[in-house]
């Protein structure tokens, strides 16, 4: 029973990584492919077959000659997400009341009111506000709650994550007006703001982590990243950074553009970055064209089993061009590219058009079969069984024909990337109530009701460290056990004794991040990030730094 509570929590972040997977390696906004993208296009503008004929005379008898009324549009659309699930894993349709959210994951920006929510006890609460967005220049606040949106009532059992993303994003230039309770204020506070323009960053955190390291987290790869990863590495490098670390664990992919151009950064004129090739879709090489500022800077590349597509290019370009190391855990396993198409009805389909390949021939992607999606995105499960997550000798290789890096080192393909240095997963803190209080996310929800009652207090510290010292002395973790205990109903035992310091470390990140930001949150969980610590030892066995 422990084993299998273990495995829930171990994998409890797989349910939102295979929703996020959608982003894919998509061919995106700028076209480096463009000599393949047009037969592509073309391909389907131009095709007239008898069996689309067929399909285009069965919806014309349907809206013209059905004995009753029907939705046909609705019928149309489950159609092809029943022929698309019939395909690869990766293909899939985006209905028009999700392509906005969806599109914005790439496209580095949306249109709303730019906070950052979290629905507790039925109450939308801002966590924080989106630099340069229209509520900080409003006055809204963290720590303010949502009580009336246009005049409507805006707490309860319905209010959801989606009605909250619906009612504040919008067109740009349209108004929304807020009714906010804030603490220590006796009357609601009424805003009018203009939706605008709300940049979504894809760099999560850039900061030193050692003397002559600079350290960067990227959770995707979007229209915007480039720009983000060039502009961090550059202030990085003014701080004193010679050697970079480039966490890509949890990132699951982006735009093939994006990455290109960031590989361009790292990489030798002539060096292979990846290339892309499909029945349909004519071979096309993306090649590092030697104008790149940081091809002499020492880099370590960090990953894991949720590093998918984007992700996989940067590190399989890194380990075939021997320009770096890689460290972590074998990574996802996807070798797809997918072309999107939009539909005139602003629904959109995302249909796998090519592979693509690694610098030495080789093809990450991992074993499928046509319509069998659930077993391909349970292969998590099969790894965790396997011991793969925890022991480096349990990692199967999907496929054992060997291909070659620059300097003749043998890497494989078929089942994403091996790192060059395995770091097992570390479960020595996992607990019943570790798990559980996680599972069940409290210490999100108690951090966030501690830092509404102590923010001026936290904010006030000059450093993140005078911070976390004043939360020891505050005995968060034991505050927190009793919350659990009167609100929930359990309680800690002896043997959940060693997830203790465990569950202090994230309590106090967590709380950091709602009162003082992502920074000196990331500051935190670096400083006691065993990868980290082993990419900046291994960054220091290098021992030239770049000046």
């Amino acid at each position: 029973m422990n084993k299998y509570r273990n495995l829930l929590f171990a994998l409890s972040f797989a349910v939102v990584f295979f929703s996020a997977l959608v982003i894919g390696v998509v061919i995106g906004m700028k076209y480096h492919y463009q000599a393949a993208r047009v037969p592509v296009v073309n391909a389907v503008q131009n095709a007239v077959t008898p069996a689309g004929e067929k399909l285009n005379t069965f919806v014309a008898a349907l809206r013209t000659m059905y004995v009753d009324t029907l939705n046909v549009d609705s019928l149309v659309d489950d159609a092809i997400v029943d022929i698309l699930a019939k395909l690869d894993p990766h293909s899939s349709y985006i209905p028009a009341s999700d392509l906005e959210e969806v599109n914005s994951q790439i496209s580095g920006n949306f249109y709303g009111v730019g906070i950052q929510f979290s629905i507790q006890q039925d109450t939308v609460n801002v966590v924080a506000i989106i630099p340069g967005g229209p509520s900080e220049m409003t006055g809204i606040k963290p720590g303010d709650r949502i009580v009336n949106v246009d005049d409507s009532l805006f707490v309860g059992k319905t209010i959801t994550n989606e009605r909250v993303l619906h009612s504040l994003r919008g067109e740009n230039g349209t108004k929304v007006r807020l009714d906010i309770k804030r603490n220590g204020v006796d009357t609601l506070l009424h805003y009018t703001i203009t939706r605008g323009k709300v940049e979504v960053k894809s760099v999560d955190a850039s900061l030193m982590v050692s003397e002559d390291v600079g350290y960067l987290r990227i959770n995707q790869f979007g229209a915007t990243t480039y720009n983000e990863f060039v502009s961090a590495l550059a202030r990085l490098r003014d701080q004193g950074a010679g050697k970079f670390i480039v966490d890509l664990r949890d990132n699951p992919g982006g735009l093939l553009d994006a990455v290109i151009a960031m590989l361009n950064e790292l990489l030798g004129r002539g060096q292979m970055i990846v290339y892309a090739e499909g029945s349909n879709y004519l071979r096309s090489d993306a090649v590092a064209d030697g104008m790149g500022s940081f091809q002499k800077y020492p880099v370590v590349v960090l990953v894991n089993e949720f590093s998918a597509s984007a992700s996989e290019i940067f590190a399989g370009a890194v380990q075939d061009n021997d320009r770096g190391l890689i460290i972590g855990r074998r990574t996802f396993g996807k070798g797809l590219v997918q072309q999107q198409m939009d539909f005139n009805d602003k629904s959109a389909m995302r249909i796998t058009v090519a592979r693509y390949y690694m610098p030495s021939g080789r093809c990450i992607q991992k074993h499928y079969k046509l319509g069998q999606q659930t077993d391909y995105y349970l292969d998590i499960y099969d790894r965790y069984n396997r011991g793969e997550l925890y022991n480096k000798d349990s990692t199967l290789k999907a496929d054992t024909t060997k291909y070659y890096t620059t300097h003749g080192r043998v890497v494989y393909g078929g089942g994403g990337v091996m790192p060059d240095i395995f770091v097992p997963r570390d479960t020595s803190y996992y607990s019943a109530y570790y798990n559980k209080v996680f599972n069940l996310a409290l210490p999100y929800q108690f951090a966030y009701q501690y830092v509404d009652a102590h923010r001026e207090q936290l904010k006030n510290y000059q450093t993140w460290q005078q911070a976390e010292s004043a939360l020891k002395s505050d005995k968060v973790v034991e505050k927190f056990v009793a919350n659990v205990k009167q609100k929930h109903g359990f309680a800690p035992t002896a043997a959940d004794k060693k997830c203790m310091a465990e569950l202090q470390r994230w309590l106090i990140s967590y709380i950091i991040r709602d009162a003082r930001g992502d920074k000196d949150f990331f500051s935190i969980i670096t400083r006691d990030d065993k990868t980290v610590k082993l990419a900046i030892e291994k960054l220091s066995d290098l021992g030239v730094v770049v000046k």
